[in-house]
């Protein structure tokens, strides 16, 4: 495939000129959707670069990070392996470059994104991510990929065709809708000829690339249901099976049904990093959002911002470090994402990991209460303590949280009546994998400022 890099000058006038030029009529459409199969029945485990990496993850990189979940998280269900964001720029990743409302990008003959050879160089010869995606598949993981919503200015500025269409880049695009914060594309104007077609032939391209996952981003807050929907209508149309993450959050609560029909999982907050405040403020989403947790479709709590954090990124405050939650409140999160079914997306370096992140990462007690679990929800909350509880789909245990928001320790009475268990139920602490015996009348659990409990009961 070619590569195109249209300069900011030439690229802000032939987008004014076009802007003028757009079509008022569209011609129907003929993408012929294919029979949905049913993906992401269990809450995607995976990794993203961006916690760690930014905008520019290289190759070298990501199959780092794919080697080492492949070796030592595989078989704990992990599986994706997912490149965030600039992949198709030379270097974005500072917070001046960042904020640049004309960015370099490369695309192709049809105004589709490409990679960049410099962070990529098996992508060089028109290869794309074919090479690094069968790299991971060798693996026996999961390709995933970011994108952005719309099209790139690039491809309106030079008009580049749209492949199976006669219409061109400048008469589907919308530029009035741009994201607010990455000037790199616009949105697509779904009435005009030719837009669907744009998103059909983006996710043929995918498909040939061998990308099992995709995250759009500035798709669904604001809430795009046209675009959405015609991302979903690419994916039915490419012929590959692919989940679709919508971001970033918060998602729209009030039309869970326009979600559930379009995508597999879709966050419910901004971007969420290592922060108190941010992890108590996750927990009054999760108890929002969890009548709406349904097989196949799952509301994003976002990534786990664990382990090595910020090795390159183009936030302004943002330096290498480990993760600045306290080992007890990575148990509140872990526990927190596992009773909720959020997605599971690990954030830091992984080959960076230590012990304690790996035990975390590698609890199967825990991640089945993820995998496996059903009837999910709070069923008190006082006195800065949540309980949770879900029930085994299998084994017809009942799973147990407890989470302290407050800042001190607390003593917690668990009762069988209040947790709908029986008395002879014995407890089991998942996290340290020891029974502590009957619940009996009652059992009284400490649990640490800012930490979390995680228990079956069978």
């Amino acid at each position: 495939m070619k590569k195109i890099v249209f300069r900011n000058l030439l690229l802000f006038a032939l987008c004014t000129c076009y802007s003028c030029a757009l079509p008022t009529t569209k011609t129907p459409d003929k993408t012929v959707a294919k029979p949905e199969i049913q993906l992401a029945q269990t809450p995607p485990m995976g990794w993203n670069s961006y916690n760690c990496f930014g905008g520019n993850v290289t190759e070298a990189e990501v199959k780092a990070n794919a080697d080492y979940m492949a070796e030592k998280l595989k078989s704990f269900g992990w599986q994706y392996v997912v490149v965030d964001f600039l992949w198709y720029c030379d270097d974005q990743n500072s917070a001046e470059k960042f904020q640049n409302r004309r960015p370099e990008q490369y695309i192709d003959e049809f105004g589709r994104l490409i990679p960049s050879v410099k962070l990529h160089p098996s992508s060089e010869g028109g290869k794309g991510l074919k090479p690094l995606a069968d790299y991971v598949h060798s693996k026996g993981l999961k390709f995933g990929l970011h994108i952005m919503r719309g099209i790139p200015r690039q491809a309106i500025a030079g008009n580049t065709p749209i492949k199976n269409s006669t219409a061109k880049a400048a008469e589907v695009a919308n530029l009035a809708d741009t994201c607010v914060w990455y000037g790199g594309l616009t949105g697509l104007n779904l009435t005009k000829a030719g837009a669907q077609e744009y998103y059909n032939s983006l996710f043929e391209l995918y498909a040939e690339w061998g990308v099992d996952y995709i995250k759009v981003d500035d798709i669904s807050s604001p809430y795009h249901a046209d675009e959405i929907e015609a991302v979903h209508k690419a994916i039915l149309n490419c012929g590959r099976p692919i989940v679709l993450s919508l971001s970033p959050g918060p998602a729209f609560i009030g039309n869970p049904k326009h979600l559930r029909e379009n995508a597999n999982m879709w966050r419910i907050s901004g971007d969420f990093w290592d922060k108190w405040s941010a992890l108590k403020r996750q927990l009054e989403l999760c108890r929002d959002w969890a009548p709406m947790v349904t097989e196949g479709h799952w509301p994003d709590a976002d990534m786990l911002p664990l382990g090595k954090l910020n090795i390159r990124t183009e936030l302004k405050d943002g330096k290498p470090r480990y993760t600045n939650f306290t080992k007890d409140e990575q148990y509140f999160l872990m526990t927190l994402w596992s009773i909720f079914r959020s997605p599971l997306m690990i954030g830091g370096n992984m080959p960076d990991n230590d012990d304690f992140t790996v035990s975390l990462l590698t609890n199967d007690e825990m991640l089945r209460v993820n995998q496996h679990s059903t009837n999910n929800k709070e069923i008190s909350f006082k006195n800065g303590i949540s309980i949770w509880t879900a029930d085994d789909k299998e084994n017809k245990s009942k799973y147990i949280a407890i989470l302290n928001v407050s800042d001190q320790v607390s003593e917690v009475m668990i009762t069988p009546e209040e947790c709908s268990i029986k008395s002879q139920s014995v407890l089991r602490n998942l996290w340290l994998k020891s029974d502590l015996g009957a619940i009996g009348k009652g059992i009284t659990i400490s649990v640490p400022a800012h930490g979390a409990m995680l228990f079956s009961a069978k």
